[in-house]
């Protein structure tokens, strides 16, 4: 197999155990093969730069440090929701969506935990991984595309096996950081005599605005679309 098709069929395989590893939950390797392989792609791809593509697993880590965040619109606002904190609340709450949509009948409604992270906007075109933005004022955010490059659980690349992949994606969700990580980071940051983080939502937000892509990278961020 010439060093071209060895290139293809790594990334490949590592696109795959990261489909495998952060949305099945199911590795069927271990972290230290995950490792081999990704070195043995990084020492191919050294001899042949040429074939450096932006969606490929070595290009998470190590882009050089930015200068500023540009900012950057969003096609369509990114709207937040205004909270409720106690029954009262809620119930004018619902009677504002009665009224707007002209209904007095019983209205059913879903709730699930919040994740208390930082809201983001990941851009696809023709399925590859083109831009990256925080929530910012609803109507601009700032561009932190190099940093979400860094997150492990935010594919480079979508996988086109069942489906093929629209013109342009827009994907919403949340980065956040689990209690489990938040201890571990603050741990860590005591060893080091650094600053303690407050909270979670704090931590992963000082991560996200990184000017050194290597930091974000090294913070314990999840994905949540």
């Amino acid at each position: 197999m010439d060093t071209k098709n060895q290139i293809l069929s790594l990334r490949d395989q590592l696109v795959n155990h990261n489909y495998r590893y952060y949305v099945l939950e199911d590795p069927i390797i271990s972290d230290d093969e995950y490792d081999r392989l990704l070195r043995e792609l990084e020492h191919l791809e050294k001899q042949r730069p040429d074939l450096i593509t932006p969606d490929s697993p070595t290009q998470r880590v190590g882009a050089p440090p930015l200068s500023n965040f540009e900012s950057i619109p969003h096609q369509l606002p990114m709207l937040s929701l205004e909270n409720a904190m106690n029954e009262e609340e809620i119930r004018a709450f619902d009677k504002r969506i009665k009224k707007k949509i002209e209904t007095d009948e019983t209205i059913e409604y879903v709730a699930e935990p919040k994740l208390d992270g930082i809201g983001i906007e990941l851009v696809y075109e023709n399925g590859m991984f083109t831009s990256g933005s925080t929530r910012g004022d609803g109507f601009t955010g700032e561009n932190i595309t190099q940093n979400l490059r860094t997150i492990q659980s935010i594919p480079l690349r979508l996988r086109t096996d069942e489906l093929p992949s629209p013109d342009l994606l827009e994907v919403r969700g949340e980065i956040f950081i689990s209690k489990m990580g938040f201890e571990s980071l603050n741990r860590t940051r005591e060893e080091n005599n650094e600053s303690l983080f407050v909270n979670p939502r704090n931590a992963a937000s000082g991560s996200l605005r990184q000017l050194d892509s290597s930091i974000t990278a090294s913070r314990p961020l999840s994905t949540y679309c």
